[in-house]
C-alpha cells in the first residue's frame, strides 16, 4: 500500500526536475527520495519514471497517475484543515472578494449582520475582477470570492453555484447602433468597443473584444461612463445600468443573437489555504441561502414563496 509521503515525494520530483532536486526541496538524503519512488512503483506496479538519461522522465504510466497524486495530496491537506477548524475558536480575520460588478445594497444586507455575531473579527470586502479575485484566492489573499464563473473545474479550490447574471449591450442614445432595429454582429464589430479587462490583462470569456477598435478598462462602472460619453459600445451587467436605461443615458441594444442579454452563472471560490473556522462556515452557509437572480439578490426562502 503506497503512502501519502510516497506521493509527496512522487509529486516532489515531478515538480523539480530530478531526484537530487527533489531530494534538497524536500531536506532529505537523495537515496531516500529514491528509496521513496521505488517504494511506490512497487505499491502500484507500475514504473513511473524512464531512468536510462541523467534526467528522470515520466512513463506514460507516470504521466497518468501524476494529477491523481496531486489531487490526493490536496484532498489530504483539506481534510486537516477541516478537522483543525473543528476546533478553532473564531477567526481573528476574514477577507471577502467580490467582483465589483455585484456590490450593491442588497448584497451588504447579506453581510451586515455578521457585525453583531462576530464582533471580535476583522472583515474586509476587496473589490476587484473575477479573474483577479480567483488570484486572491489561489494564494491565499482572501477566504472567499464572489465571481462570474466560467465553468472551468479548480483543482485547487473550492466552488458552488449562486445563480445568475444578466448582461446587456448597451450604447449612448446618440449611437449609430442605437438606431438600428436589429443589431447584428457584424453591425457591432463595426465601431468600437469598450471591454473589461482585468489587471493582468484576461478578458471575461463571454464579453471579449471582437471590434477592431478598442478601448479596456478593469471595472464595469468605467465601461459604462465611456459609453455614456459615446466612445463606443460595452457589454455589462445589467444590476449596474437599471438607473441608467430609466434615465435614458444609456441604451440597452436589440442583438439579434443575445435579444434579451447574456445569461452568465455566479459562483462562490473558497480558498484552500485558510481551516474553515466558524466564521467562514457561517458566511458560506449564509451565502448558499441566497442566491443572485439576473438582476437581484434573492433569499431562498422568499423564492420558495
Amino acid at each position: 500500500m503506497y503512502s501519502f509521503e510516497q506521493l509527496r515525494v512522487f509529486v516532489t520530483v515531478c515538480e523539480n526536475g530530478s531526484f537530487s532536486a527533489a531530494a534538497r526541496k524536500l531536506k532529505r538524503a537523495q537515496s531516500g527520495v529514491s528509496q521513496a519512488v521505488a517504494n511506490l512503483e512497487i505499491a502500484v506496479n507500475q514504473e513511473l519514471f524512464n531512468r536510462d538519461k541523467n534526467t528522470p522522465t515520466l512513463t506514460k504510466s507516470g504521466e497518468a497517475l501524476l494529477p491523481i497524486a496531486r489531487s490526493i495530496l490536496q484532498q489530504q491537506v483539506y481534510f486537516d484543515q477541516k478537522a483543525t477548524a473543528l476546533t478553532n475558536a473564531y477567526e481573528h480575520e476574514l477577507v471577502i472578494a467580490i467582483d465589483e460588478s455585484m456590490v450593491s445594497d442588497d448584497f451588504l444586507s447579506i453581510l451586515t449582520p455578521l457585525a453583531d455575531q462576530f464582533p471580535i473579527t476583522h472583515f474586509e470586502i476587496i473589490t476587484a475582477s473575477s479573474f483577479d479575485i480567483e488570484d486572491l484566492i489561489r494564494t491565499g489573499k482572501a477566504h472567499a470570492g464572489i465571481v462570474f464563473a466560467d465553468g472551468e473545474l479548480k483543482v485547487d479550490m473550492d466552488f458552488f453555484i449562486m445563480g445568475q447574471a444578466k448582461f446587456l449591450t448597451i450604447a449612448s442614445p446618440e449611437h449609430p447602433l442605437a438606431a438600428l432595429p436589429i443589431v447584428e454582429h457584424d453591425d457591432l464589430k463595426l465601431y468600437r468597443q469598450c471591454v473589461h479587462r482585468s489587471a493582468k490583462q484576461k478578458e471575461l470569456w463571454f464579453s471579449y473584444g471582437i471590434s477592431s477598435k478598442l478601448w479596456y478598462a478593469n471595472n464595469h462602472q468605467t465601461l459604462i461612463d465611456l459609453v455614456r460619453q459615446g466612445i463606443g459600445w460595452a457589454l455589462v451587467p445589467e444590476l449596474l445600468i437599471k438607473t441608467s436605461l430609466e434615465q435614458n443615458s444609456v441604451v440597452s441594444l436589440p442583438v439579434a443573437h443575445e435579444f434579451n442579454g447574456w445569461l452568465t452563472a455566479v459562483g462562490c471560490l473558497v480558498s484552500r489555504s485558510h481551516a474553515s473556522g466558524p466564521v467562514l462556515v457561517h458566511v458560506l452557509d449564509t451565502l448558499k441561502q441566497y442566491r443572485l437572480t439576473e438582476n437581484r439578490w434573492e433569499h431562498t426562502q422568499n423564492r420558495k414563496q
